[in-house]
């Protein structure tokens, strides 16, 4: 959600008469968008603002600005902690951040933080993608904030209540993404299969969304981020095993295999019921990959609890997870749990044998797709070694191979946002290797749609 969030923010910074640029010596303006899901985003915040710091004071007229999460929490603390900041913005107001750098620069510092959505402009610049890292793959936000009461959550107190954006406005820009050459696109929010929950409780609109989405020509993925497992309802699953737009990946956060620790965290279901949705889940979509969030050393977490967490983890069988130290969030009711806070010691041994167990299970079914040959929608060279090229396949995983010879890869079609198929010759627990067998030419792009410019 941050990651679009930043490219909404740059594409109205872009629609307001500014370029984008990677360095920041150079930059007018620099924004720091921020996260503050665990405490170490807010270290790295300051971290960042120090270093500006001297940065800013060798070109006054540079503007720095904070937005997101932690400036929703922190508000005016950014300003006390760094003063040379010129403008802190929250999540329901980030459509405000042109304005508000034109508004410190005629007239000094600008704190605006908003304590509700605006629906008016809570979804704008959601369709802007002048800023996308990717020509063929694209987020879509479909609603955000989160009705949900976890225990160590802070997201509902700096993104408010659900709000969901229309389904055939939704469809709308699919299309339009379509129409640009994207391929590939992302559902978000923070719980996206209890969308359209705030418009009507008469039928689940998810999986109507998942239906119409796919139905979208040239949308040929479609990937969704984050479901709560008390919500996955029949219905979504039925329409993931019968959309062939909708990837084969379901990411389904456990936190915890403890049923007492589950209900102290104020999940809302059991272990066993969240294996038996997985496992219908599994049942309907055929090889479904799936990956989870878990939460190491949650308050009063005891070693039966963390047992049991390990056991469920073994009997998911898991592709990969997400494994987290429990961070406590000011305002939480977790964080109010000092009591019960888990020594850091214990904490590190049972991240240890969780890691164990997750790629013992990672490792077992990236094994299993050797000698398969995978559809994967190429990346382009790698970060580490431009030598190897990497792409993703349906399922999600992030698959290294060999491009053609430089002299011959002009005349295959090999490029960021081509499709193409790979041979898995090679397995690790984060990712698989495979030798390129064809590559499919990058779809035509139809039209391009301009982008305004005020």
């Amino acid at each position: 959600m941050n990651v679009h969030d930043s490219e909404r923010i740059a594409a109205l910074l872009i629609a307001d008469g500014l370029e984008q640029t990677e360095d920041v010596a150079t930059a007018d303006v620099v924004v720091l968008n921020t996260c503050c899901i665990r405490e170490n985003a807010d270290n790295r915040l300051y971290g960042h603002l120090g270093t500006l710091k001297a940065l800013r004071d060798s070109r006054p007229g540079m503007q720095i600005a904070v937005g997101g999460c932690l400036a929703q929490k922190d508000r005016e603390t950014v300003r006390r902690r760094a003063g040379y900041v010129d403008v802190v913005f929250g999540t329901h107001n980030l459509s405000r951040a042109p304005a508000l750098l034109r508004q410190a620069a005629a007239n000094g510092p600008v704190v605006e933080i908003l304590d509700a959505p605006v629906p008016s402009e809570t979804f704008e610049a959601t369709g802007l993608d002048a800023a996308r890292d990717s020509s063929s793959s694209a987020w879509v936000t479909i609603q955000m904030g989160c009705d949900n009461s976890c225990a160590f959550c802070i997201v509902p107190q700096v993104r408010g209540p659900e709000v969901s954006r229309p389904l055939d406005e939704l469809v709308s820009e699919a299309r339009g993404l379509a129409l640009r050459g994207v391929s590939e696109v992302t559902l978000l929010g923070q719980n996206v299969n209890s969308y359209g929950r705030d418009i009507t409780r008469r039928r689940p609109l998810f999986a109507d969304l998942l239906r119409a989405i796919g139905a979208v020509s040239g949308i040929k993925r479609i990937r969704f981020t984050s479901p709560h497992p008390k919500d996955l309802r029949p219905e979504t699953i039925a329409a993931m095993a019968e959309t062939n737009a909708v990837c084969e990946h379901l990411h389904l956060p456990l936190q915890s295999g403890s049923d007492r620790v589950l209900a102290t965290m104020r999940r809302g279901y059991t272990a066993e019921r969240y294996l038996a949705r997985l496992n219908a889940a599994r049942a309907a979509v055929d090889d479904l990959a799936v990956t989870t969030d878990i939460i190491v050393g949650f308050p009063s977490e005891t070693d039966d609890d963390f047992e049991k967490t390990l056991e469920v983890v073994a009997e998911a069988e898991y592709d990969s997870a997400y494994t987290f130290i429990f961070s406590p969030r000011p305002g939480t009711r977790a964080a109010g749990m000092k009591d019960h806070f888990v020594p850091d010691e214990v904490i590190a041994e049972r991240f240890e044998r969780l890691r164990v167990v997750v790629e013992r299970s990672a490792l077992a079914r990236h094994r299993a797709r050797v000698g398969k040959v995978e559809e994967v929608l190429v990346e382009g060279p790698s970060k580490r070694d431009i030598s190897t090229w990497a792409g993703r396949t349906r399922q999600n995983k992030l698959v290294h191979f060999v491009p053609p010879e430089p002299e011959l890869l002009s005349t295959t079609a090999l490029a960021a946002g081509a499709y193409a198929r790979v041979r898995v010759s090679d397995a690790a627990p984060h990712h698989l290797r495979g030798e390129l067998v064809t590559v499919d030419a990058p779809r035509r792009v139809l039209k391009r749609l301009p982008l305004s410019v005020r």
